[in-house]
């Protein structure tokens, strides 16, 4: 005789998985409800007075207040970067650890080194963009360049004769300066640093002769201590609106624009994600944390965490070409 199972059983079965999910469900809200709990830590990748370092104390205080929870800075870097996101990417998937970085750690590192300590595709989700970044070509006052095509001149009639610092080796500033180089046939000595802080002191000292800044020297530039000749970048600074873009002083298609931003830990629960990169666009919509990103030179990009994977992916493309093209290697 087959076995039957009684409707009142198969009622009670589904009534218990009813309850299973409804219950899951809850527990998801209520983690998701409960996030933070604890204070958040924001780790970059780069010493203290460069942009990522700007960006991330930029936004601490404003996110403090959106989650009601301390957000703590922690300045980590070495390596172009990898040293801190190492950090982040070994660190719990609980959304208390996160990592402000440059899209260069992504999109150009794993180009640049042979060996990483972490798989940047798989260890580290894109939270919320914060900034498109704008790099500018800035000189020494010293130097009688007055304008780019005066400045490719002197470049030409002068191969390795001038030396353009960076924050480091594979950094956006580095690679506009191989942009440059490439675009113009022309050769200069590259002096990379650890950080786009001590880079700039170093400028100022004249221990070089120009770099690609990403905008935590536009205020000497504005005092005169420094000249700015060019925006490394597809459109102008409204800082600067007089100023051209390299694209239109001759070099066609010059663009070394890059997208600093918040990732976490893979694993990270997608409620928290959302919880985050919410707060954060409602923080870049403010006026005042918008003005003060152009202030440094920047752009707010606001927007969903899958654009601004988008963005990593596209930015990958370009500078993995680029590095490939001239044989760039990590010191």
């Amino acid at each position: 005789m087959p076995f039957k199972i009684s409707s009142q059983v198969l009622r009670r079965t589904a009534l218990g998985a009813l309850v299973a999910a409804a219950g899951l469900l809850s527990l998801t809200q209520a983690q998701a409800q409960a996030y933070p709990s604890k204070p958040v830590k924001i780790v970059v990748n780069f010493p203290p007075g460069g942009a990522a370092d700007v960006l991330a104390r930029l936004l601490s205080a404003p996110l403090q207040d959106a989650l009601g929870q301390p957000v703590v800075v922690e300045n980590r870097g070495g390596a172009g970067g990898n040293i801190g996101a190492d950090a982040v990417a070994k660190a719990p998937g609980d959304g208390y650890t996160l990592l402000m970085s440059s899209g260069g750690t992504l999109s150009i590192n794993p180009h640049l080194y042979a060996r990483m300590p972490f798989d940047p595709n798989k260890d580290l989700v894109p939270v919320a963009a914060v900034a498109r970044v704008a790099v500018y070509l800035v000189t020494r006052p010293e130097l009688p360049a007055k304008n780019v095509s005066e400045f490719v001149a002197q470049l030409k009639a002068n191969p390795g004769k001038l030396t353009f610092g960076s924050p480091g080796t594979g950094s956006s500033p580095h690679l506009a300066g191989e942009m440059l180089k490439s675009m113009t046939g022309t050769f200069a000595v590259h002096v990379p640093y650890r950080g786009g802080g001590p880079a700039l002191q170093d400028l100022l000292g004249g221990q070089f002769d120009f770099w690609f800044d990403p905008g935590v020297g536009l205020q000497h530039v504005r005092s005169g201590r420094l000249k700015l000749l060019a925006v490394g970048s597809s459109k102008r600074s409204p800082l600067f609106p007089d100023v051209p873009t390299l694209s239109e002083a001759g070099l066609k298609g010059f663009d070394a624009d890059s997208y600093f931003g918040l990732y976490a830990p893979a694993g990270t629960p997608a409620e928290v994600v959302t919880r985050i990169n919410t707060e954060v666009n409602k923080i870049l919509a403010g006026n005042a944390v918008r003005e003060r990103i152009v202030g440094i030179g920047g752009e707010a990009a606001p927007m969903a965490p899958s654009a601004f994977g988008s963005v990593v992916a596209a930015d990958s493309k370009r500078y993995g070409e680029l590095i490939r093209s001239r044989n760039i290697k990590p010191d």
